[in-house]
């Protein structure tokens, strides 16, 4: 019989808050023995469920699966997500953090799809043979990415969503932390954007914001140094092209906010941001 101890810690690693190494080092303290703690985190692994999803994968009001859309040098997987039986949909793109496309991800492709958008969540690794399913395997492969036609294969996704048979022709692009970064990428290189919502992402060269044609909806955690240094010069290129822009600080938040199944999720910052994007989407996604 499992002890609560153990219980708890697996929990804790299935949410997030520990890395694979941090939870057997700890599992091993609790279950006597390195070599007990490899023969249980299998077993606890198919046990207990993964994290719960705020929309099941079955939900009865969406039509979800898996798409491709071609790239140079190949194609790209995508997690597809829209509201069954409708009509005409404007389409958003959502774009992973560097942990790669994750049940997270194709969760939060499917709360933007309840919103009435037909939603795709591009896999980055798909040219690298996907993502693999531990997310430690991951993050190592983003360094392989590169990084221009990273950023051609998303600007595809636009014309993809724009080009559909059941498309409006609006395609908005969202993204988190390493997606952040991507998305303002987009944003810079799709000049048939129509709005762009990157949350905490390292921002584009002051000289690119001219390019920018989207409007765009900026989240920052105000913990967050590193990324929030490129604030005044992303500011003041935005203000000078205008862009049309507004930033968001969310105080006492710190950078992953919006995930709600890391350690680092704050749910205060993280439900007024996807209020603010959800009013952002429906006003520049009218058809």
């Amino acid at each position: 019989k499992m002890s609560p101890e153990i219980k708890e810690l697996y929990e804790e690693y299935a949410r997030g808050g520990l890395d694979r190494r941090a939870f057997l080092a700890k599992l091993a303290r609790l279950a006597a023995g390195a070599a007990a703690a490899a023969a249980l985190a299998p077993a606890l692994e198919a046990a207990s469920p993964a994290p719960a999803q705020l929309v099941p994968p079955d939900d009865p009001r969406l039509e979800t699966g898996y798409v491709k859309y071609a790239v140079e040098g190949g194609e790209m997987r995508a997690y597809s997500a829209k509201p069954k039986g409708a009509a005409k949909l404007s389409g958003v793109i959502v774009i992973h953090e560097n942990r790669g496309l994750n049940p997270h991800t194709e969760d939060v492709a499917r709360r933007v799809a309840l919103e009435g958008y037909r939603a795709i969540a591009p896999d980055a690794l798909s040219l690298l043979g996907g993502t693999p399913s531990n997310p430690d395997e991951a993050r190592p492969l983003f360094a392989k990415i590169d990084r221009a036609a990273n950023t051609k294969n998303y600007v595809a996704a636009v014309e993809y969503l724009k080009t559909g048979p059941q498309a409006t022709g609006k395609v908005a692009c969202m993204g988190f932390c390493w997606g952040g970064a991507v998305t303002n990428q987009v944003a810079v290189h799709a000049p048939d954007l129509a709005a762009a919502v990157p949350f905490y992402g390292s921002q584009p060269v002051p000289e690119d914001v001219p390019k920018i044609k989207a409007a765009m909806l900026i989240h920052y955690a105000g913990e967050d140094e590193r990324i929030n240094a490129g604030i005044p010069a992303f500011e003041e290129a935005l203000k000078k092209a205008g862009v049309e822009h507004a930033i968001h600080m969310y105080e006492g938040a710190g950078h992953a906010f919006m995930n709600d199944t890391g350690q680092r999720y704050n749910k205060e910052a993280a439900e007024l941001a996807w209020k603010r994007t959800v009013a952002f989407l429906k006003d520049k996604l009218k058809a």
